[in-house]
Order: structure tokens, then C-alpha cells, then sequence
């Protein structure tokens, strides 16, 4: 039986919602920024409810998805404009919803002027990271807000499993584990669909994000070669990994591949969110490194649908969700050094930070010592975390807390 949520039915991220209703006629342009279909479309939509449950009159509102065909001959900040100041009434507050706005050459010229021209309250969303780039910043420096929206949590997950399943009762490790094969596209989760299908509306996901943001935005002419890139840096989720490294081993392929195009497709894959780089951090010099960072993916469903699940790869895979968990509550990771030994994740917020080892099991000496020694090495007071799929093994050991991942991801703070 292949259950659905209703088509009029939208479950509120409520988190991300609550942040975007903070700023509603703030005099800043609000940017929704990630990875495509991790829900920026729908964020817009509700914030349109939102703005008509408050009063605001649906002419006032200027709601545009350059997805959309209707809207396809605004190719140009000069035809954008256009269009804006013939919706937008004199006298009137308008509230501009742009979805997808890279699509728009030098759009940001057009919504610099909304913003000086108006009295308007500006919206954009875009799927690639260079829409705050440095030319953005010239034009709008000072004057815009960034929302990263990811993909679905754990806990929204369970949100959206509750929704589907209109059921109250959830194992929660059991869970887990549908949230590990699966990964946190929304689209997965309104309806059910069986493991295969679910990995094939990925794939399709990816290649969509492959051929728009990466390969047309970049004209980058090799696709071939760019999909073996990823495939490397998918296979090596979690590894340290440079440049050289994958020129390297290419060149052991007989495959050529020079220095400068593996940054380019590294940095084209990194604006499309495909990709995470996280460098590495110097505990005990407290300094960012500059080499052997490690690569991690916007969401793990990705490396399910291009590479298939493999159980021997489920280290990275933890690896992986615990990152983008930090990155949503708003740290900034780093990979970490102390001495000789590694330490996966050093997050970072203001004053606060913490420490965190990954692994799957405790299932011997040498790993306790391989996940508990770096940590115990570190002498200040900042919390530190083994993170696991332990069951069994749950001891704390010298003031470091051995957590469930399910736990870890569910946990109100750290």
C-alpha cells in the first residue's frame, strides 16, 4: 500500500519558518539559500500564507518561481524590473517572493533597485552559493540576510514519518535506520516509496543539480569526467583528501586531470551543495590548516543514489549526517589534529564548543582507543562526544559522553 500525504497538506519546517517570520518587514533582502529541492520553494509558499494570514492583501504580493515556464521570458535584471514595478503599487508596501533567482542575469542589480526604488520587503531564493558572491556583496552589502536551508534533520524526519503515518508510536533507533538508507530529501518522505524508487528519485535529483548547477553554470564541457570526480569524492566521504590526491589517482587511472580543473569542479560542486569541504583545525596551535581537508555530501541520499548502499561505508555515512546536523544548528566545523591523532569534528558557535568522535561500533579495545584517547588528550572543559550505533556499549569515561547518534541528532543542545 503506497500511503500519501494529502496534496493540499504542507508539514511547516517550523524551525526555518520561525527564522524567515523574524525578519518580515525587516529592512533587510532575506536570501534562502540550498541545495535544490530541500524544500526553498515550499519555504516561500508558507511564508505567502503567512504574509495573507496577516492581513497582507494578494495583490501586494509579487510571487515568482523562475522555474516556472509562465515566467520564462524574464531572463534579464532589466525585464525583471520591468515586471516588478508593473505589479507594485504606488502607495503601497509590495512584498517580493523570487524563487530560483539564479536563473536571472545579474538579478542583483534588479533587486538592488526594488530595494532603493520600493517600499518593498524582498524574498530570493537561489540553489548555488555563489549568489552571495563578491560581486553580490558590492551591491548589496549590508542589506541582506542568509537562510541555509538543508535537507530534512532527523527530527524532522520523524516529523515527517508521523505526518505520513498518522501513527504517534516511533522506535526510534529503528527510525534511525530508515533515515540512514534513505537520506533527507523532502520529497522522500510524503509518500512512501519503496527503497529502489526512493534511490531513483535521488539519482534523478542529482543529475538535474549536475546538469543546471554545475555543468551549464560552469560550462564545463567533460561531463564524463566531472561524474567520475564526484564518484571519487563520494568513495572517499569522511577520508582526507587534496587535490593532488585526486590528480593522483586519476593519473594512476591513465586518466589526465590537471590541478586546476579538479579546484574548478570541487569549487562548481561546493556552490551547488553537493559538496561540503571541512578543514582541518590545529587543536593545539588553534590555527585552521590549509591542507587534507575532508569532502562530505548536502545530503547522504546522494551517495546512496549514485554509488548504491554499502554497509562498509556506513563510518562515513554517520560521519556525514552528524556534520550536517552542526552545520543546521548553526556551528562552524572543522576536522581537528591533536598531536598525532585525528579528531573528526570540532564545532565551533560563538563562545561555545565541542568535540566529537564518530564510529559505528565498540566493537573492540583498539576502537574505544582509537575514539576516546584524542578526546581525552584535549584539557579544556568545552564538551566532548562519541557518537555511535551502540546499543550495548553505552560507558561515559572521563567526563566524555558515549551517545547513541539518534540521540546525539535529537538532543536539544550539546
Amino acid at each position: 500500500m503506497v500511503i500519501t500525504i494529502k496534496k493540499d497538506q504542507v508539514i511547516k519546517r517550523e524551525i526555518y519558518l520561525n527564522q524567515l517570520c523574524r525578519f518580515i518587514d525587516k529592512p533587510l533582502i532575506k536570501i534562502i539559500t540550498g541545495i535544490r529541492r530541500s524544500g526553498k520553494s515550499v519555504m516561500l509558499s508558507l511564508l505567502y500564507k503567512e504574509l495573507l494570514n496577516r492581513g497582507v492583501a494578494a495583490r501586494r504580493i509579487i510571487h515568482i518561481n523562475f522555474d516556472s515556464l509562465e515566467y520564462s521570458g524574464i531572463k534579464t535584471a532589466e525585464s525583471l524590473y520591468r515586471f516588478v514595478k508593473g505589479k507594485a503599487k504606488p502607495g503601497e508596501r509590495c512584498y517580493i517572493l523570487l524563487d530560483e533567482i539564479q536563473e536571472v542575469v545579474h538579478w542583483e542589480k534588479a533587486v538592488n533597485s526594488f530595494f532603493a526604488d520600493f517600499d518593498s520587503d524582498i524574498y530570493i531564493t537561489g540553489s548555488n552559493s555563489n549568489l552571495l558572491s563578491s560581486e553580490l556583496s558590492t551591491y548589496l552589502a549590508g542589506r541582506y540576510v542568509e537562510l541555509n536551508l538543508f535537507t530534512l534533520s532527523f527530527a524532522e524526519y520523524l516529523q515527517f514519518r508521523k505526518e505520513l503515518k498518522e501513527d504517534e508510536s516511533q522506535e526510534i533507533r529503528n527510525e534511525f535506520v530508515g533515515f540512514l538508507r534513505s537520506g533527507g530529501f523532502p520529497v522522500l518522505h510524503i509518500t512512501d516509496f519503496e527503497e529502489e524508487t526512493a534511490r531513483k528519485v535521488v539519482f534523478d535529483i542529482y543529475s538535474s543539480i549536475i546538469l543546471r548547477d554545475v555543468v551549464q553554470r560552469n560550462n564545463i564541457r567533460d561531463i564524463e569526467l566531472l561524474e567520475r570526480v564526484v564518484k571519487y569524492l563520494f568513495d572517499n566521504i569522511g577520508n582526507r583528501f587534496s587535490a593532488a590526491n585526486v590528480a593522483a589517482y586519476f593519473k594512476s587511472q591513465q586518466r589526465r586531470l590537471d590541478l586546476n580543473t579538479v579546484y574548478n569542479y570541487i569549487e562548481a560542486l561546493e556552490g551547488a551543495y553537493i559538496i561540503y569541504r571541512v578543514p582541518r583545525y590545529d587543536v593545539k596551535g588553534r590555527e585552521i590548516l590549509k591542507t587534507l581537508e575532508k569532502c562530505y555530501v548536502g545530503d547522504h541520499g546522494l551517495i546512496h543514489a549514485v554509488m548504491g548502499y554499502r554497509d562498509r561505508a556506513i563510518s562515513g555515512l554517520l560521519e556525514n549526517i552528524v556534520m550536517l546536523e552542526l552545520k543546521r544548528r548553526g556551528y562552524d566545523v572543522f576536522t581537528g589534529r591533536s598531536e598525532e591523532r585525528e579528531i573528526d569534528f570540532i564545532a565551533k558557535r560563538g563562545e561555545d564548543k565541542i568535540y566529537i568522535q564518530v564510529s559505528f561500533r565498540m566493537d573492540a579495545q583498539s576502537t574505544i582507543d582509537r575514539e576516546f584517547t584524542p578526546l581525552m588528550e584535549i584539557r579544556d572543559h568545552h564538551p566532548k562526544y562519541v557518537v555511535t550505533m551502540d546499543d550495548i556499549w553505552r560507558d561515559n569515561y572521563e567526563g566524555i559522553k558515549h551517545i547513541h547518534i539518534a540521540d546525539f541528532l535529537l538532543a536539544d543542545f550539546y
